[in-house]
């Protein structure tokens, strides 16, 4: 029950049933002397009012669109006042505002569903793990943030004066998540003309595009392509199935572009992916040499799973997965003797036991052989090449650096992806 002693009431509205929540306050409301929201919530009581030929009602209206001259104002009036919010006031609305500029003890608060909520409940979809970011007057930052964690769900509270929908659409291109997530705008909730669109492409955009508009990103279920549909190598990340305990923790698509270079793939042999993650080395290497035979291994559970799903959608067939430590199965040979001598490895992961793993995978070559050890860290490279010297022919080291375009409204940063050292040897 609200504090009617409370001089400033604030109402959140759920605008689908404005008319309802009148009637139902309007002993409440009638006792006020200034009537306060949103123009278009003002216009929608006064309405109201006409309808239920209310004709006796003298109190003030006065518009809360221009906030900081809304509070001047009411500051002056000192009267009782019905303030009209629209869902929660004091999520992302105007009760953090008023909580600055008047003592609790004059403010009540009566908080109706918000607009996620709405949004949510006409899809029928839960938001009890949703994650949200608002980007009202905030860098686009926020959102990369967000997004590279890979939730399940995103609201997006947009700023409609820096691009609003399509600026997180460009946004979501930018980090090549597009496959990844279904992207719904939700534009004038509650109200009649309300309208809910799901967007594929920048042509969905209605051109008529409301200011009053949100978009949640919902992730796919199966978000991969036709396999026919994937390029041959250079596969987008979003693609690829990853750990849930780690997002984004895999081999960048740009990085894996290079690797893939490095290994100058035979037509037939064995390739091992130690350290595999995702699988997508290993993987993409399938596609571009099909009758190579793959080995991968990871020590982390649940990592076969994973690379199986990827395989799935990458319509490959790895040779053997393991989940297990790779010193473990080197040393005690778990590798059936097939592919057993491997002409290609990649040893991913790092970890203190690098050097161990190449002094174990060295005794397993049996002719020409290619290694590739990509490496974020320039602190191991010494440890790991006193090791090959004595082995390989020809050793070398390289660094790369990309960086992808981020849009920020109709302009473009660069945002860096880590730098990847690769340390190559050629053992003859």
């Amino acid at each position: 029950m609200p504090n009617e002693s409370k001089q400033i009431h604030v109402i959140g509205i759920d605008t689908s049933n404005a008319e309802g929540l009148f009637e139902s306050k309007k002993n409440q409301i009638f006792k006020a002397e200034i009537i306060a929201g949103p123009q278009r919530i003002l216009d929608s009581f006064q309405v109201w009012l006409k309808e239920n030929k209310v004709n006796n009602y003298r109190g003030k209206f006065i518009s809360t669109d221009q906030l900081n001259d809304f509070i001047s104002v009411l500051k002056e009036e000192d009267k009782q006042t019905i303030i009209f919010s629209g869902g929660d006031p004091l999520w992302f609305g105007i009760g953090r505002l008023l909580i600055q500029n008047f003592p609790l003890s004059k403010l009540n608060f009566e908080p109706a569903a918000t607009s996620f909520q709405l949004a949510f409940s006409r899809l029928g979809k839960p938001w009890q793990d949703t994650q949200w970011i608002s980007l009202h007057g905030r860098d686009p930052f926020l959102f990369e943030k967000a997004i590279k964690k890979l939730p399940s769900s995103l609201i997006v509270l947009t700023d409609s004066k820096r691009g609003g929908a399509k600026e997180v659409y460009k946004l979501l291109n930018s980090f090549g998540l597009e496959e990844k997530y279904e992207f719904w705008t939700f534009e004038r909730l509650g109200y009649k003309d309300e309208r809910i669109k799901r967007i594929n492409s920048t042509g969905d955009f209605p051109i008529d595009l409301d200011p009053l508009h949100l978009v949640i990103l919902f992730e796919k279920s199966d978000p991969i392509n036709k396999t026919t549909e994937l390029p041959l190598f250079g596969i987008n990340d979003s693609v690829f199935l990853q750990n849930p305990d780690c997002p984004g923790l895999m081999t960048k698509k740009e990085v894996r572009v290079q690797l893939l270079a490095e290994l100058n793939l035979p037509r037939r042999g064995v390739i091992w992916d130690i350290g595999s993650g995702v699988g997508s080395i290993g993987l993409e290497a399938l596609r571009l040499s099909p009758h190579l035979k793959l080995v991968s291994v990871d020590k982390r559970i649940g990592s076969k799973n994973i690379i199986e799903e990827n395989a799935r959608r990458l319509d490959v067939n790895p040779s053997l997965i393991i989940e297990d430590e790779a010193l473990n199965i080197l040393k005690k040979n778990k590798i059936s003797n097939d592919l057993i001598h491997p002409d290609r490895v990649i040893i991913g992961g790092g970890g203190s036991s690098s050097h161990l793993i190449i002094k174990e995978v060295l005794k397993k070559i049996n002719g020409f052989c290619i290694l590739i050890i990509p490496l974020i860290s320039l602190k191991s490279i010494s440890k790991l090449e006193s090791v090959l010297k004595p082995k390989v022919n020809r050793l070398s080291i390289s660094q790369h650096q990309s960086y992808r375009g981020v849009s920020i409204g109709d302009d473009v940063r660069l945002s860096p992806l880590n730098p990847v050292f690769i340390l190559k040897g050629e053992i003859q």
